[in-house]
């Protein structure tokens, strides 16, 4: 008998439910399966209460319960950036134009939103904000219809980045130590953003020294030897790094603490050989709990 993970049925759930609907420009972040049901589920639950009860709807949408779902919740806006409803902590901007609250870049994700003509299409947007259970400023990805001159939105944060972009940072990195290794090296240690991407970051071990000059994240690792980096598990992480790039391999899975989430999570880190140095950037996934 064939069996399905919990994110195989979240995804086959997420395509059944979009069916129903006609999409737009909406994405799923991979790993994200279950939570972009989730809140597709409840945007969708928001609108039909709207349709069948207007504005009085408002007051279920901005209480604790039926219209939340763990860290997801409905928010509401009209079209001129109105705040009308919320459940979560956006719920203090009731009533008030949410626009000089924003920086430019945000300004500028709302405008094309509220632009958006009303439909039963479901948009997707993802900008950067302040999760209010651990006050980081994180990637959230939000799914949102407009509605009788309304925009209903319901969203979560990612903050795991997918494969794909970890290994973008690692050709960006690999590339400017190629044409600038001690400049590139000093823009890691003073977390330059070019090298340092919500979750990603980018480390640097000279292999000629056996010694790390360069971390995006954790500035107590520069200038160890490299060998002796281990992990909580006492596991020497660096030396498993430097074997496999001798072996010709391309990355190494181990169980490091993810910057974001602050949790100790399974981090497989892509690594390149550039001359002298071992460049690498890791990216995290969730441990699955141990079968019973």
């Amino acid at each position: 008998m064939k069996l399905f993970t919990p994110a195989l049925l979240a995804a086959m759930a997420l395509l059944s439910l979009l069916s129903t609907t006609s999409m737009a420009d909406t994405s799923v972040a991979p790993g994200y399966e279950e939570e972009a049901a989730r809140a597709s589920a409840l945007l969708h639950k928001a609108v039909d209460l709207y349709k069948e009860e207007g504005n009085t709807a408002f007051a279920k949408f901005s209480r604790q319960g039926e219209f939340t779902d763990g860290d997801l919740y409905v928010y509401v806006m009209d079209r001129e950036g109105h705040m009308l409803a919320a459940g979560g902590p956006s719920a203090a901007l009731i009533g008030r134009d949410i626009s000089p609250l924003l920086d430019d870049e945000l300004k500028q994700h709302l405008a094309t939103a509220l632009q958006q003509p009303d439909s039963e299409q479901i948009h997707s947007d993802e900008y950067r904000w302040k999760n209010w259970r651990d006050g980081k400023v994180e990637r959230k990805r939000v799914y949102y219809q407009l509605y009788d001159d309304k925009s209903f939105a319901v969203g979560y944060f990612v903050n795991r980045s997918s494969p794909a972009a970890a290994e973008q940072l690692l050709d960006d990195a690999a590339q400017a130590v190629q044409t600038d290794a001690k400049g590139t090296i000093e823009r890691v240690n003073r977390l330059d953003p070019e090298f340092n991407r919500d979750d990603l970051y980018v480390f640097v071990a000279d292999l000629d020294s056996q010694t790390m000059v360069a971390h995006g994240y954790n500035r107590r690792l520069i200038g160890i030897h490299f060998p002796d980096m281990k992990n909580q598990d006492g596991i020497r992480v660096g030396q498993k790094l430097i074997d496999a790039a001798e072996a010709g391999e391309n990355s190494v899975t181990y169980e490091w603490p993810n910057p974001v989430t602050g949790k100790t999570e399974e981090k497989e880190t892509l690594i390149r050989k550039v001359g002298d140095y071992l460049v690498a950037v890791g990216y995290y996934q969730e441990i699955e709990p141990a079968a019973e």
